[in-house]
Parts: structure tokens; sequence; C-alpha cells
């Protein structure tokens, strides 16, 4: 049996560093700290992130999942309205689902 120092499959583990990584987004760009983000929060109503901030977090996504995840081919495949719609749970599925992938590939 093999252990992986890589980060596990785990929806609360992701979530938890979604939740880092959209913090330091929003206090670094917007100055704002005390923000509540769950697995409902959408990206767009509720934390009123804008295109270029996407990218940010695609950045940020990039540096702590490397190429096992990829959140602009994520995004590509849904429609304008999905987009608009998305929420941090949709993503946090994405990214547990990707690692998996990862893991069995």
């Amino acid at each position: 049996m093999t252990t992986h120092t890589a980060v596990t499959a785990d929806e609360e583990a992701v979530l938890a560093d979604l939740t880092g990584m959209l913090a330091r987004l929003l206090e670094d760009e917007y100055g704002l700290d005390d923000v509540e983000i769950g697995m409902d929060t959408t990206f767009n109503r509720d934390l009123e992130l804008e295109s270029i901030d996407l990218v940010t977090l695609a950045g940020m996504l990039q540096e702590r999942y490397g190429d096992r995840v990829n959140f602009a081919e994520f995004l590509a495949g849904m429609e304008f309205d999905e987009i608009i719609e998305l929420t941090v749970g949709r993503l946090v599925a994405y990214v547990v689902t990707a690692l998996r992938a990862a893991e069995a590939s």
C-alpha cells in the first residue's frame, strides 16, 4: 500500500481550501474579511465576483491542485446562465471529481 501526500479528494477539505482561497481573494481585492462562504454561496450573486476574479481563482486552484483541476475547462463546458448561478458547492463537487479521476489514473 502506498501512502500519498497529495490532497485527498474529500469535500470537506476541498471546501476548506476554496473558502480560504475566496476569503484571500475577497480581502485582497475588495477589503472584505468577514464573508460567510458555504456550499450554497454563489460566486456572482452572493460574492459579487467579476470575471477577472474567476481568472484569479483559476490561478489559485492551479497553484493548489496543479493540472489535476482545470477551472477554465470546467467553466468552458457551461452555459452563461450556469456560470452566473455557479455555487461553491458545484465547484467543490467538480474539484473532488477531478482529484479522484487523477488519483485513479
